[in-house]
């Protein structure tokens, strides 16, 4: 069986609605990022980093969540993963842009906005990480004019993978970006992604 190592609140997120996406069963480890169980031994020969997320999916170990959720849905044969080459390379265009231009972006924004205590943000580094947030959201925009989803008139693997990290802009006044608002809505109003949010949010 599938097992999944990694709390909701924690990159685990898109593993977690990428399961649910695909009806999968799975032993589910709630460990939080750098939870004291993340650092033993035992789990850093399955991912030497110490972070999470990873899974084992019957003995076969890997990590980055990314990549788990387009191995998860090329296995399961699911529709997520498209079966043009072409397409699938723009799953994987779209899940390495999001890496590099908005996931570590937006968590600090968010955590020295709104999610540490007032005492404890720093509103030069919020800033800093909006001048980089902002660009990212005019790409999404652009992209999102030509197509329902991030690739076409389907929804992907893509939209998970970035629709996933993008879930502190759920809490983001997106008003200036009007389609990249309607489209993250209607990909966090997907049944898979609300079961995972609510794991989140309890």
């Amino acid at each position: 069986m599938l097992r999944i190592y990694g709390s909701a609140n924690s990159r685990a997120l898109r593993v977690i609605w990428m399961a649910g996406e695909l009806g999968l069963e799975y032993q589910h480890e709630d460990w939080l990022p750098r939870a004291p169980e993340t650092q033993t031994p035992a789990y850093r020969a399955l991912n030497a980093n110490g972070r999470v997320p990873t899974i084992d999916d019957d003995g076969f170990i890997l990590s980055e969540s990314m990549a788990i959720n387009c191995y998860l849905a090329q296995k399961h044969h699911s529709p997520l993963w498209p079966a043009d080459l072409k397409q699938q390379a723009l799953v994987l265009q779209w899940s390495l842009w999001e890496t590099d231009r908005l996931d570590r972006q937006i968590v600090d924004y968010v955590r020295h906005t709104v999610a540490l205590p007032s005492a404890e943000r720093k509103a030069d580094i919020a800033a800093a990480n909006w001048k980089q947030v902002t660009p990212a959201f005019d790409v999404l925009e652009t992209s999102l004019t030509a197509s329902t989803w991030l690739i076409g008139e389907a929804f992907t693997v893509a939209d998970v993978n970035v629709a996933g990290a993008l879930y502190r802009a759920l809490s983001i006044d997106l008003g200036q970006w009007p389609r990249l608002d309607h489209w993250l809505q209607r990909c966090w109003d997907r049944p898979a992604a609300k079961a995972a949010r609510a794991m989140r949010e309890k």
